[in-house]
């Protein structure tokens, strides 16, 4: 059974930046689409990023489009999440999931299979 465990999380400013890792042990996820999503208190958990397995297509929500960006590496079993330009509102638990979602799902959360345990970032105004 694949497990998902995510990393990079922690406190920064607004304006700052932070790369999430998620390295997936116990299996390949080579094969997998995988996704980034994110969960702040009070609300619902919310898509943020997707990317299919070899990386050819990629998907973002409208809040983090241009400022974030999704990328594999196969080879390491690992996802990333650049962000850059990081704004209080942002705040939140990162999730990264694994699944076979097919492109028009991307950004249903249903559609992932495998989930991490979670990284908190804080961004301080």
């Amino acid at each position: 059974q694949v497990q998902l465990v995510e990393s990079g999380g922690g406190l920064v400013q607004t304006g700052g930046s932070l790369r999430l890792s998620c390295v997936a042990s116990g299996g390949s996820i080579n094969t997998s689409q995988m996704g980034w999503f994110r969960q702040a208190p009070g609300k619902f958990r919310e898509f943020v990023a997707a990317i299919g397995s070899s990386s050819s297509t990629t998907l973002y929500s409208a809040s983090v489009k241009g400022r974030f960006t999704i990328s594999r590496d196969n080879a390491k079993n690992t996802l990333y999440l650049q962000m850059n330009s990081l704004r209080p509102e942002d705040t939140a638990v990162y999730y990264c999931a694994s699944g076979r979602v097919p492109v028009r799902s991307y950004g249903v959360a249903e559609k992932y299979e495998i989930w991490g345990q979670g990284t908190q970032v804080t961004v301080s105004s």
